[in-house]
């Protein structure tokens, strides 16, 4: 039988409640104070046992009370260990001890009749109180149903009440959150440590952290369920290299599941696995920058939530109530980079071919696709990760002189740590060659036109241009025969 049912036990011990007044009454009813009652829980008293209240607080002479059903007693008995004869309700509530209870709310929790002890319930101050109650002990749940928001639990308590008692309800969630880290690859020993956006060239494996932190109640369920909702952006492939952990401690009892952009790793029960109450979960894997990957200051984002057991009462087999954390998201940014290839005035130039290179921490060069305009005097090299980069003019057109190699830097910042990352600028640097880049940080471009310059050129006919060569040459001619017949006579002597 399923109940959306929440526990707490003080009887002369207490276990998640803090009874902070006892205050004499002369109605011969009582009232129970829940103190900083979260919106959306609506709770409801269930009278397990009654009995005769002494002027020094003492029950006795105890009864079972209107609120639980017989399957109810029955299966008290056999968690507070009596198998055999006929026991009283006395001789079940003596039993009750702080090992037994949660065992003794969950059974009593899931057999309770529709009778609800108490009168009208009322919400002051954030406090919420309900009215009207015999001396007993009751067991004091959420109303079925009555939590509408995705990120909540459900609180239980089984408390004694012999006279007006407040306290703190003690309700709990886990949190969830995604990092990414960081590497410029043109330099050593770069990468950062986790944070809330990274920028990638395509291609690269970029490394992802999934964080749970289980509330501070996990035991008081009988197993918990968790499964992480992991988003991708298009332009990320999963690598299939998750390695999961609780506590710092390897575990294999995730199922993993990818389709398309949606991730999940689930696990009906991580209390199995070694998980306790705060409890801290990881997920580590990486993902490989594709070429549908979004340039600019959109970015690749990525988000995960988590899905988590929040009814500590649900036992047995079957589907349990579960809530939902927030989404918690992170952003991979590339960009791209734009070359013009004009002449000396200015106009478009044809018939020159390009090739960008990124220079690695370890001296080699990784040559980046160039994807050129049917014109073939726009070349555009997307995907980019900031660090160094060296363009090359590879053939130049006819009758132009070719261009020394450009050297430049990209360089980019982005918020590290933040629900929204965004990208705040973006700059191209040279350090060798005379371009200018131009930035836009919503394409994630740097845009520069590469000029080059004509070569000189020799005049064919006329002018003085070629008459000086043909002065030189009958000079020479003429030179040489003087020459000439100057050795005859001298030879003739």
């Amino acid at each position: 039988m399923k109940k959306v049912i929440s526990l707490i036990l003080s009887m002369a011990m207490v276990l998640s409640l803090t009874v902070l007044s006892f205050a004499d009454t002369t109605t011969g009813t009582y009232s129970i104070t829940i103190n900083n009652s979260t919106p959306g829980h609506i709770y409801e008293a269930y009278q397990i046992f009654t009995g005769d209240l002494s002027s020094k607080g003492v029950l006795s002479n105890i009864e079972w009370g209107s609120g639980i059903t017989d399957a109810g007693k029955a299966a008290l008995k056999e968690v507070v260990g009596i198998t055999e004869g006929n026991p009283t309700a006395a001789d079940i509530a003596e039993k009750i001890t702080e090992s037994n209870v949660i065992n003794v709310a969950s059974k009593a929790g899931a057999n309770l009749t529709t009778t609800v002890a108490g009168s009208a319930n009322t919400i002051t101050d954030g406090k919420y109180v309900i009215n009207g109650l015999a001396p007993g002990y009751y067991l004091v749940k959420d109303q079925d149903g009555s939590l509408t928001g995705d990120n909540d639990s459900y609180t239980s308590y089984i408390l004694k009440v012999v006279k007006n008692i407040t306290m703190d309800p003690k309700s709990d969630q886990p949190t969830v959150e995604k990092k990414v880290k960081d590497t410029n690859d043109s330099e050593a020993n770069s990468t950062t440590g986790w944070q809330d956006s990274a920028d990638y060239d395509i291609g690269d494996d970029v490394p992802f952290q999934l964080t749970a932190t289980l509330p501070d109640n996990i035991t008081s369920y009988d197993r918990y369920k968790v499964i992480f909702h992991d988003t991708l952006s298009a332009g990320l492939t999963y690598n299939k290299d998750a390695v999961i952990k609780i506590d710092g401690n390897k575990v294999t009892g995730f199922t993993p599941s990818y389709s398309g952009t949606t991730l999940t790793f689930s696990c009906d029960d991580v209390i199995a696995l070694g998980a306790h109450n705060n409890s801290v979960i990881t997920i580590e894997y990486t993902a490989k920058l594709n070429e549908k990957a979004v340039l600019g200051s959109a970015g690749n984002p990525n988000k995960v939530n988590l899905e988590y057991s929040n009814n500590p009462n649900q036992s047995g087999e079957g589907d349990r109530d579960t809530g939902k954390t927030p989404d918690d998201t992170v952003i991979v940014f590339t960009y791209k980079t734009v070359v013009n290839k004009v002449d000396g005035t200015g106009n478009a130039l044809t018939g020159a071919e390009f090739t960008l290179s990124k220079k690695m921490a370890d001296g080699t060069l990784k040559e980046i696709t160039v994807v050129k305009n049917d014109a073939g005097t726009t070349f555009t090299f997307s995907g980019l990760d900031d660090g160094d980069y060296v363009l090359k003019e590879t053939k130049t057109p006819e009758g132009y002189n070719s261009i020394a190699d450009i050297e430049f830097t990209i360089t980019a910042a982005h918020d590290v740590l933040s629900d929204n990352p965004a990208l705040t600028s973006l700059s191209g640097n040279v350090t060798t060659g005379e371009i200018t880049f131009t930035s836009n940080t919503t394409e994630g471009s740097l845009t520069t036109t590469v000029e080059n310059k004509s070569g000189a050129t020799l005049p064919e006919t006329g002018g003085i241009g070629t008459t000086i060569f043909y002065v030189v040459g009958a000079v020479l001619v003429i030179g040489a025969g003087v020459l000439f017949v100057t050795k005859r006579r001298m030879s003739t002597r």
